[in-house]
């Protein structure tokens, strides 16, 4: 049965606040010719060093959400206290795999426990996409006694097996996906022949609630490179719990959103998806070779970097090995440079 689409309210609640923390859940690498697609090594190479096998080092970051306070008294739906914003690869791939992007060892499990969080505390789960690199970390291997939450054909990464069980890591929370991207998932539209995987998919579908926020441009237009959205950030943003918003970011899948929040200071913290992975990635043109448009990366790039400097966000960059926390300036040459948060 597929989950029912939510189309929540755009009223702010942004009296509703969260403390969180900044989870790392594990160091991996990715070539670095795909990572920055049509700009040239020579270009790239000045400011982000590879490895012996030509990979730069990334990292995956998710951050932990307690909400403070109470919910609205007209609240309707989830109302969780905590959340968890991006999950990770997690620990499911096999040996082949992992070495192929040098994964540490780490998953989104030791996170939590270096925090003392359980995952079963988790009520509500929200992924930028469905990419095995930032949701794979919805189910886990299970445990010697346990008995699989699913099971299924093992494909991809996790080696070719019939009988391949999986548990959900988060068996009370919600997740929140954008309707576009699990239709894709599900589909496999994808230009990768292995990143949706129905362990990380299939397996929580009875856990997902789908969200439909207006997509920043009329899918018929081709909008210029430096244009703005039509509707207004507020009218894009859908509130998906108290306080809690998602916002479509096309390019690296049309389906992308990135997640915002106000924090215990009163910031505004936006975790940035594929748009800009990392902080190497600010130049206009610096898109993913992953991307299923690169050019709508590059539109939805030069907007969500307006906001961010307008409105004064401090951004978390998903995959950033160093600083993710980021603020973002206007320069004089008509982009924008990224200061240390």
């Amino acid at each position: 049965m597929m989950p029912l689409p939510l189309i929540v309210s755009l009223r702010f609640c942004m009296s509703v606040r969260y403390s969180w923390r900044l989870l790392r859940a594990g160091e991996f690498r990715l070539d670095g010719g795909s990572m920055f697609g049509l700009i040239p090594r020579t270009v790239w190479s000045r400011s982000v060093e590879t490895d012996d096998k030509g990979r730069i080092r990334v990292q995956h970051n998710c951050l932990l959400l307690e909400r403070k306070g109470d919910v609205p008294g007209d609240w309707k739906g989830p109302a969780p206290k905590v959340v968890l914003l991006e999950v990770g690869t997690g620990n499911k791939l096999d040996a082949k795999s992992r070495e192929l992007f040098a994964l540490d060892g780490r998953s989104i499990l030791d996170a939590l426990h270096e925090v003392s969080c359980n995952p079963e505390d988790v009520g509500g789960v929200l992924v930028t996409h469905l990419h095995f690199d930032h949701a794979g970390g919805l189910t886990r291997v299970p445990r010697a006694g346990e008995q699989a939450d699913w099971v299924g054909t093992a494909g991809g990464m996790a080696g070719a097996r019939p009988d391949h069980g999986v548990k959900r890591t988060f068996p009370n929370a919600t997740i929140f996906v954008q309707k576009r991207e699990w239709e894709d998932a599900i589909a496999q539209r994808s230009v990768m022949t292995r990143t949706y995987f129905a362990d990380h998919v299939q397996a929580v579908e009875s856990q997902v609630k789908l969200i439909d926020s207006p997509a920043p441009f009329e899918v018929w237009r081709t909008p210029e490179r430096t244009e703005m959205p039509l509707l207004t950030f507020e009218q894009r943003a859908t509130e998906v719990l108290p306080g809690l918003f998602v916002l479509r970011v096309p390019g690296h899948t049309w389906g992308q959103q990135a997640m915002l929040f106000t924090d215990e200071a009163g910031q505004t913290i936006v975790f940035t998806p594929d748009v800009m992975p990392t902080a190497a990635h600010l130049g206009a043109a610096y898109s993913l070779a992953y991307d299923v448009e690169p050019y709508t990366s590059m539109v939805s790039k030069h907007w969500l970097l307006s906001h961010a400097a307008e409105k004064g966000w401090t951004l978390c960059l998903d995959h950033e090995p160093g600083h993710p926390l980021k603020q973002v300036k206007r320069n004089e040459k008509g982009w924008f440079e990224l200061v240390e948060a």
